[in-house]
């Protein structure tokens, strides 16, 4: 009996050494593993899901309403419109005017400013998510004189005809012909501009831009 457990041990003895036997690969259990993976870097704050397509070169104004977000500092994120005097109120800042601004030139604006005295280099993102009321008065010989709000598809204005039949097109005795314009001056006055909205009509005088607050006056036939 003495030799057969001998042998037995000399058959399974290494069996249970090998398991033994440490990975020669190193390798760890999943979880060690996974929590080794550093996470990955947060992503740059994309733009609002509300925000609009501002045509190139979009000048803002008072009333445009802005979403203001600054990378890694939820705290400062901020969504208004500008007030009357094209200024906007934000965390840290108070309030800054952004008017007479592109879009690019105000995030550079606000990078600066939040960069001086608040923040190591900083990454501002200005998204607008709504134009100001943009409106226009017509007069005269339309069907439906008063005013209007430009669609927000046009913010640099609408062309006068579309103007026009918004209002209801011209009554009977219109003189499309006969259309004055006053434009509002920056500084200098009010300025009366006549157009002839018949030549319009027939694709000779090209295109009349009617802008925010222009006032238009359709004349009456003298016939």
């Amino acid at each position: 009996m003495y030799w057969l457990r001998i042998a037995f041990l000399s058959v399974f003895l290494p069996v249970v050494v090998f398991a033994q036997t440490p990975d020669p690969f190193g390798s760890k259990p999943a979880e060690a593993t996974a929590a080794a993976v550093a996470p990955s870097a947060p992503s740059a704050a994309s733009a609002p899901a509300n925000a609009v397509s501002a045509p190139t070169g979009y000048v803002l104004s008072a009333n445009d309403q802005l979403a203001i977000e600054v990378f890694g500092e939820d705290d400062l994120r901020t969504n208004g419109r500008l007030n009357g005097e094209g200024n906007l109120s934000l965390p840290l800042l108070g309030s800054v005017r952004l008017s007479g601004l592109t879009l690019t030139q105000a995030a550079a604006r606000l990078t600066e400013l939040y960069g001086r005295d608040y923040l190591v280099n900083p990454k501002v993102n200005v998204t607008l998510v709504g134009y100001a009321k943009r409106r226009f008065t017509i007069l005269g010989q339309v069907n439906r004189p008063g005013s209007y709000e430009m669609p927000e598809t046009n913010p640099g204005g609408i062309d006068l005809l579309e103007a026009i039949a918004m209002a209801g097109g011209y009554t009977r005795i219109a003189a499309p012909e006969r259309i004055g314009v006053r434009r509002r001056g920056n500084g200098r006055g009010d300025q009366l501009i006549r157009v002839d909205a018949k030549r319009l009509a027939r694709g000779g005088g090209g295109n009349f831009k009617v802008e925010p607050g222009d006032t238009i006056t359709v004349g009456e036939s003298i016939f």
